[in-house]
Parts: C-alpha cells; sequence; structure tokens
C-alpha cells in the first residue's frame, strides 16, 4: 500500500547522539536545553521571531486564545469568525475553551475562509478571526489585517499547514498577532506530536512563556493560571534531526508535487495558489466533479494498493455540536468533492504520474459507467 503521507524518520545514528545527551544530562522537560536549541533554529530557519514551542498544535491554538484574551470572562458571550474547511482542531479548540465558532464560507477557488463572508459574519461579540491557510495556501493576508484593525479583533492564524511558506517576501508565519502550527507526525516538519506558537509581540509570548508551566515562575512563586502545554526534551530531539535532514525533504517533495501538476493541471481543478505566496508543497488535493465520482476514483485506488484521504470532511459547519450553523454552500460542495493524492519524500515522481494516470482512468471508467 502506498500510504498518502509518510512520517520522515531521520538517521538513527543522528537520533540517538541527542538522545545520549538526554541521557546524559538527565534533563526530560521544563524547557530544557534541547528545546531552546530548536526554538534558536526553527526561528532562524523560518525567519521568524517570538516563537514558542508547545507540545501539539491543538493546544497551540488554546494557548493564543488565552494569551490574547479571545476567551469569555464576566459571562460574556465570545465568538471567533473562522474556516468551516479545516481540520476539526480549528473550530473544536474554539469551543473547548468557550469560545463560539461563527463559521463563514470559503472562496471556491483558494478554499481558504473569503475575507468578504467572514467580514458579514462579524458581531459584537466577535472576539477574533481565526482564518486557516488551508493546504499552507496563504489566505488573504492583506484583507484580514484590515478586518481585524477595523473592528479591533485578534487576529489569529491556524498556520498548521503553513510550515516554511512566505508571502511578500516573508515568512506566512508572521502575519497576524499569533499564526500556529502543528509539528504532528504527518506533517511536512514533525517532533512526533508538538507545534509552536508566533507571537507578533514579544509581551504575548513572554505571558504565553508562563502559560505553559502552570503560570509558574518561580520555584516558589505561582502567578497566574495556567497548564502544562510544555514541549520536552525527546520531541525536540526528533524535531532537531527532522529539521537536520529538512533540505534533503523539500526538493524530493517538489519533483512529487511538480509530477502530479504536470499531469493533472489541465485534466482536474486545482486549488488556487496565492500568487504573492510560495508553495511548500505539503499536500496535493484535487476537486474531482461530484462526491460519486470521488468515491468511485477512491475505490479504484485502493484496489491498486493507493491511499488517497478526503481532506476535510465533513464541512464543520455541519457538526450540530458545534453550535446552530447556517449551511455553507460552497464549503460543503469543494469539502464533498476534494481528494488528497500520496505525497512524501520517499515517493518517486514515477509513482507520482502512475497514481495520476491511475486516477484519470478511474474517471475515465466512472463517466462511462454513470
Amino acid at each position: 500500500m502506498i500510504p498518502v503521507t509518510r512520517p520522515w524518520l531521520p538517521a538513527r545514528a543522528n537520533l540517538d547522539k541527542y538522545l545520549d545527551g538526554i541521557y546524559e544530562r538527565r534533563w526530560l522537560t521544563n524547557n530544557g536545553p534541547l528545546v531552546q536549541t530548536l526554538t534558536e533554529r526553527l526561528q532562524q530557519w523560518l525567519g521568524v521571531e517570538n516563537l514558542l514551542l508547545v507540545g501539539n498544535g491543538t493546544l497551540a491554538l488554546q494557548i493564543a486564545y488565552r494569551v490574547l484574551d479571545v476567551t469569555p470572562h464576566d459571562r460574556q458571550a465570545a465568538e471567533a469568525v473562522t474556516t468551516p474547511f479545516s481540520f476539526i482542531a480549528t473550530a473544536s479548540s474554539l469551543r473547548w475553551e468557550g469560545i463560539a465558532p461563527v463559521f463563514a464560507d470559503i472562496n471556491s477557488q483558494t478554499w481558504c475562509l473569503d475575507a468578504e463572508q467572514a467580514a458579514k459574519a462579524i458581531t459584537a461579540d466577535t472576539k477574533a478571526l481565526v482564518p486557516v491557510h488551508v493546504f499552507g495556501n496563504a489566505c488573504d493576508v492583506e484583507s484580514f489585517d484590515q478586518l481585524a484593525n477595523l473592528h479591533q479583533i485578534k487576529l489569529i492564524y491556524d498556520g498548521a499547514h503553513a510550515f516554511g511558506a512566505k508571502h511578500g517576501g516573508k515568512s506566512l508565519l508572521s502575519y497576524g498577532d499569533a499564526c500556529t502550527l502543528s509539528f504532528h507526525a504527518t506533517k511536512l516538519f514533525h517532533s512526533i506530536e508538538g507545534g509552536a506558537i508566533v507571537f507578533k509581540r514579544e509581551s504575548d509570548l513572554d505571558k504565553a512563556k508562563q502559560m505553559i508551566n502552570f503560570g509558574i515562575t518561580g520555584p516558589d512563586c505561582i502567578e497566574s493560571l495556567g497548564i502544562n502545554a510544555k514541549m520536552n526534551e525527546f520531541q525536540a530531539a526528533m524535531g532537531l534531526c527532522v529539521l537536520d535532514e529538512l533540505e534533503q525533504q523539500l526538493p524530493a517533495r517538489e519533483q512529487v508535487w511538480k509530477s502530479y501538476h504536470a499531469a493533472l493541471n489541465t485534466e482536474l481543478i486545482l486549488q488556487q495558489q496565492n500568487c504573492q505566496s510560495s508553495c511548500n508543497h505539503a499536500y496535493f488535493p484535487v476537486l474531482l466533479d461530484s462526491e460519486a465520482e470521488l468515491l468511485h476514483c477512491m475505490r479504484k485506488l485502493t484496489d491498486h494498493g493507493i491511499q488517497t484521504r478526503r481532506y476535510f470532511y465533513p464541512s464543520l459547519d455541519s457538526l450540530q455540536w458545534l453550535g446552530t450553523q447556517q449551511a455553507l454552500p460552497v464549503s460543503r460542495d469543494i469539502s464533498s468533492r476534494v481528494l488528497c493524492l500520496p505525497l512524501y519524500a520517499e515517493l518517486s515522481p514515477q509513482q507520482a504520474e502512475a497514481i495520476a494516470q491511475l486516477l484519470l482512468s478511474s474517471r475515465a471508467d466512472f463517466r462511462g459507467v454513470a
């Protein structure tokens, strides 16, 4: 079976060197030296400041909401306008923190939150905008910046897919009051589990550092409410190893992405990329003509040992437990027809070409049957 993704496992000898250091120091967590080193190296590699490592990408979102005072208090309602076309954590993390996710529809070509639709969803209770750089494709960051400033609300990007992407010549992660990252094993860069927050302001970073360590500021001092959201040394060791080898991964992923694009660009509808942004080649989604066609192609590919995945299905506005929402037609339509093809560094361009041709033949077969 060719999986839809495959976690990068770095050279074991390199990992062992990092692990030997952990065993020698016996410093396993609480901002250890590997966490500090990974923080510095990621800031340099990504071209960002005020980066904080945390235990996972969902915690990154939750800490960002808390630090930026989006969560409700004094019995006042709190809402955040976000996209229904995303992984569940984008919305469930809001609900977990007592913030009502209010969904606005997506752009039919970029598949990111539509700024005009988001503007219509803002109310007196809106505390934040939470757009997602879907599949690493940059949102309309200029419009969202204007919208947040106009309404004096916070702007928090879910950048789980946007590792390494640039916009306007600088890191896409540097936009907004905060941008969160996921370092889950399936991501382009990973630390097995893990995540990060890039803050616009150093004062917010300082607040977050205290918050992820139970509010503790010293051996005998607990100044505020906090939680345990720290990254540990073993996660950081894996992250450093993956970062050591990242430069050899990226060209390989790009070649696979280009093979798909060459074979499918004129045959299928693809996500429209932000023309001012770079592509990090994290995913290769395609849009089929119908859900029936998608399901048929998935079955055919599975029969040939090729795993695909429906990102992001179902559209989150259809989940009633997230709160009563109006049906958003564009997101529901796109969600029902998007299929992600296998993409990872060890996949060859020739395999990608074969997968693309099998997909096209499956479509032709469906149209002959339908």
